[in-house]
């Protein structure tokens, strides 16, 4: 986890009488003379392999071994490599006479199955990958190495693994001095709050979200109670589909826009400080506490998801789901062991 913490040269700028008029145009003009800083235009999303995924020229081919099963990851909801009913050996020799046959968890794929398709050189490939298709796939090969030879029959075996990008994004704390905890001042100001951070993300396919608000009584050192807010937002990423542009740059990437809106957020509140600290007439009833903001990066995997560098070499970053034997019942990391789960993606152990 990465936390960071702007601005934290000193606690200043804390009254508790500071006079000026409530929610007042003073607390808001405070805000939108902060608003100075602004997203670059034209960003939105690019559609990519997972972060972590070693990509070479075969990648959307996949071979089969005689000696174990091989792993195949998909993509949820995306087409997948072509997973091909031959060895590398084989791939690379004279077949005569093949003949191709796949079976998965539900039995017999046939060519004409709208979701798996086995395709005339007997590669089986998915349309529209769904979690529902996890599981192992065998194909049955008979061929001849040369006319004259007797036909041999092989054997492959593939585990087939649906797996999610992971659910990463920032969540930042911040307080602000506040007019009176029953005052509805504090509710529309933290509305225009949440307002502005989110349009000031948004040019980046980003959203703000108000996971926490809280109005405390605080003592303060060697003075009196002052009333705070004390928020907690989370700025992530859109879905594709959500997403207001499109982007065909790889600074479009998820974690690459939340860490541009990251930066953005520190600067708008750093922006309020040095407002603050021009300012010759008394303060707003309601300002931002210089030093308050900490923001930390959070990485979670879908329930029913994990990430395991050791189970998935090949798809380290990759929320895979869970095997059987494991389950993820939350947003965590990793799949949890549970030796009654007897599927793929559980999110119980019953």
């Amino acid at each position: 986890m990465e936390a960071s913490t702007p601005g934290r040269a000193r606690r200043g700028r804390r009254r508790a009488g500071a006079a000026g008029a409530p929610l007042s145009r003073a607390a808001v003009a405070l805000l939108l003379s902060a608003l100075i800083v602004r997203a670059p235009p034209s960003v939105g999303y690019l559609i990519r392999l997972p972060r972590g995924f070693r990509l070479t020229q075969d990648s959307l081919k996949i071979v089969g071994s005689s000696y174990y099963p091989v792993k195949v990851y998909v993509l949820l909801h995306q087409k997948s490599p072509h997973v091909l009913c031959v060895t590398q050996r084989l791939r690379n020799s004279e077949l005569i006479d093949p003949s191709f046959q796949w079976l998965g968890p539900r039995g017999k794929i046939i060519s004409e199955n709208s979701s798996a398709q086995v395709t005339s050189t007997g590669s089986l490939v998915f349309q529209n990958f769904e979690e529902s298709m996890t599981g192992v796939y065998t194909c049955f090969l008979e061929y001849k190495p040369t006319v004259e030879e007797v036909v041999k029959n092989l054997q492959l075996k593939y585990i087939v693994y649906a797996y999610r990008e992971p659910h990463f994004y920032y969540q930042f704390t911040v307080r602000y001095h506040a007019a009176p905890c029953n005052s509805i001042y504090n509710i529309s100001f933290e509305k225009k709050l949440l307002q502005i951070l989110s349009k000031l993300v948004f040019d980046l396919s980003c959203e703000v979200s108000l996971l926490k608000s809280e109005c405390h009584h605080v003592k303060m050192q060697k003075a009196g109670l002052q009333n705070e807010l004390f928020f907690t937002f989370s700025v992530s990423s859109l879905d594709v589909e959500k997403g207001p542009k499109l982007c065909v740059d790889l600074s479009c990437e998820p974690s690459r826009r939340l860490s541009k809106a990251k930066n953005l957020i520190e600067r708008f509140f750093n922006q309020q400080v040095e407002v603050l600290g021009r300012r010759s007439e008394p303060l707003p009833e309601i300002y931002y506490i210089e030093g308050t903001l900490h923001m930390v990066w959070i990485n979670r995997c879908f329930p029913g998801y994990g990430i395991n560098t050791l189970k998935h070499p090949k798809c380290p970053e990759c929320c895979v789901i869970c095997s059987p034997g494991s389950y993820n019942p939350r947003d965590g990391i990793h799949c949890l062991q549970c030796n009654s789960s007897l599927e793929f993606g559980a999110k119980a152990c019953l």
